[in-house]
């Protein structure tokens, strides 16, 4: 018998503690709002507030001296049974879009109430929670967090404020911060309220501390900040919280000052703080309003009129000081420097920006001297065309004088053997060039690193009208232009290879305009070991003959595929030359192109190579007469003493070996002077 009452005692407490746990259960609310459509009996609504068709819980819109509140239909149990607050977190989204009479006001609240009828409330600096009577009134039970945009709480003042603020049974705020969020360098950044965008809340209260933290940030940054703004240790609030209270929002307008106030999603949670209140996510909430002017009729139309006539007279007024002051800047000579009065396409950074992806490093396709080069696609409405951007290195005077001389020598010229430049850009510490892309890089690539990487080999005819090519772009530089331009940087690297194969002369850095008549007053060392003339390296004075030097080399490795220098005492010029004269000259060409070549423009490219790469600048001929020679139009004269090279002389120079500047021959010396930079203009 003992046992059939324990037995029976022990079903009667399993009863008691399983009806216990659902107790506990109910006690606990959780909901998520993605936007409030079909979730109206879920809202308990007063006053001037709705949900939209589209699902948006509108608290007021923008007229005057309105109040609304919008509450959870359910109460919440915040005290448990040790008669302290349990944790609770909340997070929404909303939107605040002020009048366009006005600077808008005065804000909205997330609010713990014992009762969701607020109905002796106030509007404005009352923010339909409380009124007159009852503020700071003990007996009012009721915590807000206060979005305010209007500053002067009863001291008639209502100055443009935007803070929030923590109240305890008042609108006057013990705790207030101006609005902000810090960002991940540990910065403050503030922000406008009413500001129309979407703006995200997260407050969490942990109830063993007794502390509440409190973030607020616009969408946009996408993600959390790691601080909060406000982290607050709050025991008032125990004397604040009944068993139950309800949660919700209220907000006001006022006479002379309003706002429409918007919620576009709502999560809570009452479990701990490691189980904060679901997520909401922003794909899915519905659309923010837009941010249009409230139409208030005549009124409106006058004051639209008024800022419209005020808007052309001051138009009118800036463009009349705009053109004084260019008047009075041509009466005293100053204007603007050629470069940027011939070149005035200039491009927008933000287009640029939008063509490189960003400037990502997947869309490199080559290092400078001064700079990083990016393939871009600019969108027109009919196609999209591919560019090359160079973005020249940030603080280097090198690369602020190539840019210069970029723009004021290869701007204005145009011809089918050199890269085209589409244009320019400045954009604070920024300094962008545009050329046309040119889609098989450059000559230097397709002699060496295409055959290492594919095996394939640079054929011979491609080659030799590479090089013929090349020649009528110098032809145009220094006989046909209205000056003469000397490049100053001629090798593989600075020739382009285009889709049909034909060469583009680029990165006119290092050049020089001259004119006709006139002689090279620089004194600086300039160009790349190996290609640079004899005469260089005694007096630095750069001309086109030292501009077909460096052809002749070019000439000559085009051929044999081989550099110019190593690290010994190698030169490609010497070389050839010992073969020409034991009469095997054809043992240059290249042995990767087997016997695919043709040896009579072999020998006769061999030959205006070792012609034009001459030590002495009086046996080099001028590019006209090298293309004559390439064209078969004129027979090559025999060369006469060639004996010596240009590596002696640049020993001589620079006094001892030359082997150090020979392993980085494919760098090029730019110490230049801007007093040589100005000289040679």
């Amino acid at each position: 018998m003992g046992k059939a009452i324990s037995m029976v005692s022990l079903f009667f407490l399993l009863i008691f503690l399983v009806r216990a746990q659902r107790a506990a259960a109910e006690t606990t609310t959780d909901f998520i709002f993605q936007g409030f459509k079909g979730k109206e009996s879920e809202i308990q609504l007063a006053g001037d507030s709705t949900i939209t068709p589209n699902g948006l819980l509108r608290l007021t819109d923008r007229d005057s001296a309105l109040a609304g509140t919008a509450f959870y239909h359910k109460p919440v149990r915040l005290l448990n049974s040790n008669s302290t607050v349990v944790s609770f977190s909340t997070s929404f989204v909303f939107v605040i879009i002020h009048s366009s009479s006005n600077n808008g006001g005065f804000g909205f609240t997330f609010t713990l109430s014992p009762t969701p009828n607020r109905r002796d409330a106030e509007s404005a600096q009352y923010l339909g929670l409380l009124n007159e009577r009852n503020d700071g009134d003990p007996r009012n039970h009721v915590f807000a967090v206060e979005f305010d945009t209007v500053q002067g709480f009863k001291d008639d003042t209502n100055r443009i404020g935007n803070h929030i603020g923590l109240n305890f049974n008042s609108l006057s705020s013990e705790v207030q911060e101006p609005v902000a969020y810090y960002n991940t360098d540990g910065k403050k950044e503030e922000f406008q309220l009413a500001s129309g965008e979407p703006i995200q809340v997260y407050l969490d209260y942990d109830g063993p501390t007794k502390t509440l933290n409190l973030t607020v940030y616009p969408t946009r940054l996408g993600s959390k900040p790691t601080t909060p703004l406000i982290s607050q240790h709050v025991p008032k609030l125990l004397e604040i919280v009944q068993e139950e209270m309800f949660v919700g929002f209220t907000a006001a307008t006022g006479k002379d000052k309003s706002s429409a106030h918007y919620v576009m999603g709502w999560s809570f949670s009452d479990r701990p703080v490691a189980a904060a209140a679901a997520t909401l996510n922003l794909s899915e909430l519905p659309p923010p309003p837009t941010n249009k002017a409230k139409k208030r009729g005549d009124n409106g139309k006058v004051i639209a009129l008024i800022v419209a006539l005020t808007t052309v007279i001051s138009i009118m007024l800036v463009l009349s000081l705009i053109f004084m002051i260019y008047k009075r800047r041509l009466q005293q000579e100053e204007i603007l420097e050629d470069w940027e009065i011939d070149h005035p396409h200039r491009f927008r950074y933000r287009d640029l920006y939008e063509a490189t992806d960003g400037f990502k490093e997947n869309r490199v396709v080559g290092n400078g001297g001064f700079g990083t080069v990016y393939r871009g696609s600019i969108e027109s409405s009919s196609s999209s065309d591919q560019i090359a951007v160079k973005k020249i290195t940030p603080n280097s005077m090198q690369g602020v004088r190539e840019f210069v001389a970029e723009i004021e020598s290869l701007g204005r010229l145009r011809h089918k053997n050199l890269v085209n430049l589409q244009g320019w850009c400045k954009h604070g510490n920024d300094l962008l060039l545009i050329y046309d892309y040119v889609p098989n890089g450059c000559l230097d690539s397709l002699l060496y690193s295409k055959p290492r990487r594919s095996g394939a080999v640079l054929s011979w005819n491609a080659r030799f009208q590479i090089a013929k090519g090349v020649a009528a772009g110098l032809l145009y530089l220094h006989e046909e232009w209205e000056k003469i331009v000397i490049h100053r940087d001629v090798k593989p690297s600075n020739v382009l290879i285009d889709e049909d194969m034909n060469p583009r002369l680029g990165d006119f850095g290092l050049a020089r305009l001259y004119e006709r008549g006139s002689l090279s007053h620089t004194n600086v060392v300039v160009g790349t070991i190996g290609y640079m003339a004899p005469e260089l390296t005694r007096n630095g004075n750069s001309s086109s003959a030292s501009d077909v030097f460096a052809f002749g080399v070019l000439l000559l490795e085009i051929v044999s595929g081989r550099k110019p220098t190593d690290s010994g005492s190698f030169f490609l010029g010497d070389w050839v030359m010992e073969l020409r004269a034991s009469g095997e000259i054809l043992g240059a060409v290249d042995p990767r192109l087997g016997s695919g070549y043709d040896e009579e423009e072999a020998r006769l490219a061999l030959a205006v190579g070792l012609l034009c790469c001459h030590r002495k600048m009086e046996y080099r001929p001028a590019m006209g007469m090298v293309q004559r020679y390439l064209n078969r139009d004129e027979d090559v004269p025999e060369i006469e003493e060639y004996s010596g090279s240009s590596r002696s002389d640049f020993r001589l120079k620079c006094g001892g070996d030359v082997s150090s500047f020979d392993r980085a021959s494919g760098s090029s010396l730019t110490r230049i002077s801007s007093s040589s930079f100005i000289s040679a203009r």
